[in-house]
């Protein structure tokens, strides 16, 4: 065996091919394995390393397969003459913090890498922040039951391969029959479409119904992703204010020629608000007259606490121009990135063939752990469970700000959801990075507000904060109230 493989060892608690793979790439692009240097037989190697032979051939092939190694019938593999010496020194120089790093050593390049690390972790877990709008308690999810769905399917070759594009059938099933008993939506599974959480959703049906300066409607505050997404096409885009926080119903009637309009109505997004049963006739009937279509995102329409929600806009009355959105992002967990929407028969396939250009399928396996954790009832057990959960907290939140903040801003308390908001007067931003450095969450209520210069609708913006405390304890609510009565102190 070459001297130099002799230093190689390997932590039998982590995954070995894995570890032999890194090793014995790190020594060819560092030029302590050169070009031409026959590699010991695997059989060899497996029994220097301690590790089964066929760890070591899987090592080989893929080594082969990168380039690293090539193979000569009857000899065995040699390092491969393809990557020339000053290759491998000019990677060795780039990626020497790294290596000093993992090996433990401590100097200047290696604490920078560190460094660099930490705040590449701490960017991606600002999103998991207490506060952070959108995001559940996930100590409450019931994981256990969820991992022994995961491992139920797991081994699942059928689950393994290819899929529709419209989504895994057992899924479709039970969204649809969810939808029809809660939220009286008309619909049967052949008209339920999987997609990658509700932005992707609003992007197909954008892509399908818009052509270019066509007229879209927007709610004035609303939620920032449909705006990023509707921003991105050649439309004009026309804001909305609201009435009691709700979409203002009323001034739709000077757009006759719109197209398309998203809104929120079960929970507007932010505001909290909903639309009576009034309203939303009056929605369906404008949007009938005007020939314009309705996009229905009733993102967390579970979590009303002071009744049951309005039924939705999309079941209404028959042939309704609305298209329906939901997603489990609240409801179960963001990390699955699954929604899911209810179009009308007629855009079915349109839908589909957009989808096939831009995503492909949804994974499969992951739809038929959701199905199952619809069908066995566990989904709706956890929606109740969390509904109570939430309840609780928002009235522990509602009164510490009421307690010891009402003399300087407003909150908007609108018995449902998962976040609430409070107005004031100065800047958001720099309480927004603020409280980010105390370890908290929040979103810039200004933030919501379209940009003053789309088409000719002016409108000033609302400094205040949009707070998601369903991800907090009550012990980081009276935290982060005391920190807000600090600075606005």
């Amino acid at each position: 065996m070459q001297p130099v493989l002799k230093s190689v060892s390997l932590d039998k608690s982590q995954p070995l091919q894995q570890q032999l793979y890194v090793a014995l790439t790190r020594l060819i692009l560092e030029a302590q394995l050169e070009a031409g240097v026959h590699m010991p037989s695997s059989r060899r190697l497996a029994e220097d390393m301690q590790v089964s032979r066929n760890t070591v051939v899987a090592v080989y092939e893929q080594m082969k397969a990168e380039g690293f190694l090539v193979a000569e019938p009857g000899r065995g593999f040699f390092v491969s003459p393809s990557i020339r010496s000053e290759e491998r020194r000019s990677w060795s120089a780039h990626n020497q913090s790294i290596v000093s790093c993992e090996a433990g050593q401590k100097g200047a390049d290696g604490k920078q890498t560190a460094k660099k690390s930490l705040r590449a972790s701490a960017s991606l877990n600002e999103g998991n922040l207490p506060f952070t709008p959108g995001l559940p308690d996930l100590q409450a999810f019931p994981i256990k039951q969820w991992n022994r769905i995961a491992h139920h399917h797991e081994s699942r070759l059928s689950l393994l391969g290819y899929d529709n594009i419209q989504g895994y059938t057992p899924l479709c099933e039970a969204i649809a029959d969810y939808v029809r008993t809660s939220r009286g939506v008309r619909c049967n599974a052949d008209q339920v479409i999987i997609t990658c959480g509700a932005q992707q959703a609003l992007a197909l049906m954008c892509d399908v119904l818009l052509d270019a300066k066509d007229e879209v409607l927007i709610e004035n505050p609303g939620y920032r992703g449909a705006k990023r997404v509707l921003q991105r096409h050649d439309i004009q885009l026309h804001a909305v204010p609201l009435h009691n926080n709700v979409l203002n119903v009323d001034a739709l009637a000077k757009f006759s020629k719109a197209k398309l309009v998203y809104c929120t109505p079960t929970h507007q997004y932010p505001m909290g608000g909903s639309l009576n049963i009034a309203e939303r006739l009056q929605l369906v009937r404008w949007a009938k007259a005007a020939g314009a279509w309705v996009l229905e995102d009733d993102y967390d329409s579970e979590f009303q606490f002071a009744s049951r929600p309005f039924a939705a806009v999309q079941g209404l009355m028959d042939d309704a121009p609305v298209v329906y959105i939901g997603s489990f992002s609240k409801t179960l967990m963001p990390a699955l990135r699954m929604g899911y929407m209810i179009v009308p028969s007629q855009l079915v396939e349109p839908v589909l063939r957009r989808k096939h250009i831009v995503s492909g399928e949804s994974p499969t396996l992951a739809q038929a752990v959701v199905a199952e954790f619809m069908q066995t009832g566990q989904f709706n057990r956890h929606v109740r469970r969390m509904r109570q959960l939430y309840k609780s907290k928002w009235q522990y939140m509602v009164n510490a700000i009421e307690t010891r903040l009402s003399d300087r801003l407003n909150i908007v308390a609108e018995s449902a959801g998962m976040h609430l908001v409070v107005t004031f007067a100065q800047d958001d931003m720099p309480l927004v990075q603020h409280l980010k450095k105390q370890g908290f969450g929040s979103a810039s209520l200004s933030d919501h507000f379209v940009s003053e210069n789309i088409q000719e609708n002016q409108f000033s913006k609302q400094n205040g904060l949009v707070l998601g405390f369903a991800s907090a304890s009550e012990k980081q609510i009276d935290q982060c109230v005391a920190v807000l009565d600090a600075v606005l102190n």
